[in-house]
């Protein structure tokens, strides 16, 4: 004998009513042995409900209102699943269950009481209504149905809204019902009746469910199917996690451990009957039936992964209790328990200091303030004697739980779970471990709840794809550089690395785009450019925190000193940078430590490898030598792509303005060339690596001789810049004259030794790595204990769109190997 019970969603309309006519006819394809408990029709046993409230409040019109919502959505479905001869009887049906619901209400309107006795009386309607029209339909579709009023069968006390069964009489009902041959039953869920005097109770929250786990049970059935709207027990719930899937095996343990800590589709309580009597329990999909569902089982079916799923609690209220004279003392947590019990409060989870000093105990938020309450007088005494303090309670908390019964062999289950929510900022409240080592139970700010399901998500269930979620500014030549070759490489990160990048937000000077599904990178610029949103960086980085997603990276192809102003409050939020943007790490020296320390605190990564030699390996090759005990005694470096250019160039062929015309009409200078000959942007390039190694200098302290004099420095225009520059051609010419007499060349090096940090035009033989360079390439030579007599030097393609872009990329790469260990 098998019992299928289908959900208020699967017979919420006339469509899904055919659905469920399918299902059973294919189930008696197979077998006759059936029996169906069937639940309210979708919203009606709260809209009964709200009608009882209305009633109570004396609002005729309301309940009266809600009472003819309820018929029209019944006969609606009558009028579109049986013809005329049928719905004649179906209709009357429905329409004297109503006029005893209008009765009822008159009543509780008259005595202005709603009581839980009459709670479940006017909730009752709701599965009598639903189970008419599926007998009816089933009997149109030649299929031997009766209507059974469950009422008559499963007893119970008189605890109004959420009954006790007594089993050894409602078992002595199913068994003796069950033995009565040729129909197939189709019983109300949710409702029954006490044993002595027949009131009408109800089974509480997952009541249908419950039924058909009381009748399975009471009838040692084979199988009990549930079928409601989702594909099974899921590994997370899928409104919050879009990649959670479905649990294909579970254990009667691990289920009633996901549904004690908020799994929706398996209410606790069904489990009962079913897990004594080692019942199966499917869970299938009403809308989608081929699907296998969730099999729910005694003894657990082994799986791939480490747990099982992931459960939550929406809303939770934390009580800490907390004072000196605890310790020791016997019975405090007896009790707590006791008063919360009084209140008919019930404990989620609870935790204690090792001190005994303070004690913590989570209950739904509902529940907060009169738990609250209750535990302050029950201490009452202790507290106006100083010995205990009052109850502190902290609200907009959550829960969330790893389960399964595999976690208990396997090690460092809890620390990848605490590891992941650190690396994105996920503030722990409090920790619980059952002893039975099915689950780890962590307390979380509710705020933070759907990021860190994401979080576990993807660190338990998809760990071998990691996923990046960036926010970028800035596409102009680098940034738009970036997205082609992130573009061009996304296949191959995802087959290689297992390493998906999801564009989440872009903006530029103009427009501004979000799309948390993701932003395509074919077609990035048409969508910016068609956004209504006006660029804004502060709502960008807003909007960027609402979003709150996990493994975020914020990706600044800027020059711009405003949305640098913004770097502190992106790491506060747990968000890792990374940039070619010079300006934080050569600001002023307390926000460049500010950014080091929040970085470090927050444990989030700021990347910046593009800030000096581009496409260059060069901070992170200094940071690796550091890293492993090396001590640095001197950096040297051509760090201008422009003046390398330059200087290369620049012989007894060419006059010195020559060079920078040429220079400019190639594309190697800024527009303006003074940008380049300034040799500020190379000030802050050797900052940067000065304060790499510790030096606690400004911008100001580095000793900078600059290539313009001051007349050019006056020009009005580019202009008037080169006509004025042409009149220290000589100035310029004599100094390379008196190097090539001493058989040298000259460089625009940019120094940092006995820190001293300097940008100068030097002179330097044949015998010095930077002699021979050419062309416009960067050079960094580090000297140091190691590398004392052959300093380690790196040359490449200093500037330039593609090589800045990859080196980016490059830094995007390394966080989400960070992110991912």
């Amino acid at each position: 004998m098998k019992v299928i019970k289908f959900g208020g969603t699967s017979v919420g309309s006339a469509d899904s009513i055919k659905k469920v006519l399918h299902i059973i006819e294919n189930s008696l394809s197979k077998s006759k042995d059936i029996m169906i408990v069937c639940s309210a029709m979708a919203t009606v046993t709260n809209n009964l409900l709200q009608a009882g409230m209305y009633a109570k409040d004396g609002d005729e019109t309301a309940y009266l209102e809600i009472v003819h919502k309820i018929e029209r959505v019944h006969l609606n479905a009558i009028h579109n699943l049986l013809p005329l001869k049928i719905q004649s009887i179906t209709i009357a049906q429905i329409k004297t269950l109503l006029n005893q619901l209008e009765d009822i209400l008159q009543g509780i309107h008259l005595l202005h009481e709603f009581s839980p006795k009459s709670q479940d009386l006017v909730s009752s309607f709701g599965e009598r209504m639903s189970c008419h029209i599926l007998t009816n339909v089933l009997k149109e579709a030649k299929i031997n149905a009766e209507f059974v009023d469950a009422r008559q069968l499963i007893k119970t006390d008189a605890n109004f809204t959420n009954a006790r069964v007594d089993f050894e009489l409602t078992n002595q009902n199913l068994k003796k019902f069950a033995k009565q041959p040729g129909k197939i039953p189709v019983i109300t869920g949710f409702i029954a009746s006490t044993t002595m005097d027949n009131q009408t109770t109800t089974l509480g929250r997952g009541g249908s469910d419950y039924t058909a786990a009381i009748v399975a049970a009471a009838i040692n059935a084979s199988l009990i199917e549930i079928w409601t709207d989702v594909n099974g027990v899921m590994t997370a719930d899928p409104k919050l996690v879009k990649k959670a899937f479905t649990i294909p095996n579970l254990g009667y343990y691990e289920a009633m451990e996901l549904s004690h800590f908020g799994a929706k589709i398996i209410y606790t309580p069904t489990l009962y009957p079913a897990f004594k009597h080692k019942i199966p329990l499917q869970v299938k999909n009403t809308f989608s039936p081929k699907h296998p569902g969730t099999l729910v089982t005694h003894e657990s079916v082994a799986s791939p992964f480490m747990i099982k799923g992931i459960s939550s609690i929406d809303s939770v209220d934390m009580l800490l209790i907390e004072g000196a004279t605890m310790a020791g003392v016997p019975g405090v947590l007896g009790r707590i328990f006791t008063a919360l019990a009084k209140r008919n409060i019930s404990v989620i989870l609870v935790t204690q200091a090792s001190s005994e000093y303070s004690i913590c105990v989570i209950v739904n938020a509902m529940n907060g303030i009169s738990g609250a309450e209750a535990i302050n007088s029950e201490f009452q005494d202790e507290i106006g004697a100083n010995k205990i303090n009052k109850v502190r309670r902290q609200n907009e908390l959550s829960i969330l739980s790893i389960i399964g019964e595999n976690m208990h062999k396997n090690s460092g289950i809890a620390g990848k779970l605490y590891a992941s929510l650190g690396k994105n900022g996920i503030n722990i409240v409090a920790i619980a471990q059952g002893s039975s080592e099915l689950n780890i139970s962590t307390v979380i700010e509710k705020r933070q709840l759907s990021k860190a399901l994401n979080v576990i998500h993807e660190a338990f269930f998809t760990a071998k794809l990691n996923t990046l979620n960036l926010f970028m500014v800035g596409t102009g030549l680098v940034g738009s550089t970036l997205l082609k070759q992130i573009h061009a490489t996304s296949a191959q990160l995802l087959k290689d690395k297992r390493l998906k990048i999801n564009l989440i937000a872009l903006a530029n000077s103009r427009k501004m785009l979000f799309d948390i599904n993701g932003i395509s990178f074919p077609t990035w610029l048409d969508k910016l450019s068609l956004s209504k949103k006006i660029s804004n960086i502060s709502q960008f980085i807003k909007n960027m925190q609402e979003l709150n997603l996990p493994n975020a990276v914020f990706i600044d192809c800027t020059n711009n000193k405003e949305i640098v102003r913004h770097y502190p409050q992106i790491l506060t939020a747990n968000i890792s940078i990374a940039t070619p943007n010079k300006i934080a790490n050569s600001s002023a020296y307390p926000k460049y430590k500010i950014l080091r320390h929040l970085a470090d605190k927050q444990q989030v990564k700021f990347m910046y490898e593009t800030n000096v030699g581009a496409g260059l390996p060069v901070i992170s090759t200094l940071q690796n030598l550091l890293l492993s005990g090396d001590s640095i005694l001197k950096i040297e470096g051509v760090l201008s792509g422009t003046l390398s250019y330059i200087f290369n160039n620049f012989n007894h062929r060419k006059k010195f303005s020559a060079i920078i015309k040429e220079a400019k009409d190639k594309g190697y200078t800024e527009p303006d060339p003074r940008d380049d000959l300034s040799g500020v942007d190379v000030a802050r390039k050797i900052l940067i690596l000065a304060r790499e190694v510790g030096a606690k200098i400004n911008l100001s302290d580095v000793q900078l001789e600059s290539l313009l004099p001051v007349s050019c420095q006056k020009a009005k225009t580019v202009t008037e810049f080169f006509l004025e520059l042409e009149k220290y051609d000589p100035v310029f010419e004599k100094r390379r004259l008196a190097a090539e007499k001493k058989n040298k060349v000259l460089r625009y090096i940019a120094k940092y030794e006995n820190g001293i940090a300097s940008v100068s035009v030097v002179m330097v033989d044949n015998l010095h790595p930077f002699y021979t360079l050419s062309g416009s390439d960067n050079i960094i030579a580090f000297t140091s204990k190691r590398y004392k007599e052959r300093p380690l030097v790196i040359q490449g393609p200093g500037a330039g769109s593609e090589v800045t872009a990859s080196g980016v990329f490059a830094d995007i790469i390394a966080i989400s190997s960070y992110l991912k260990n």
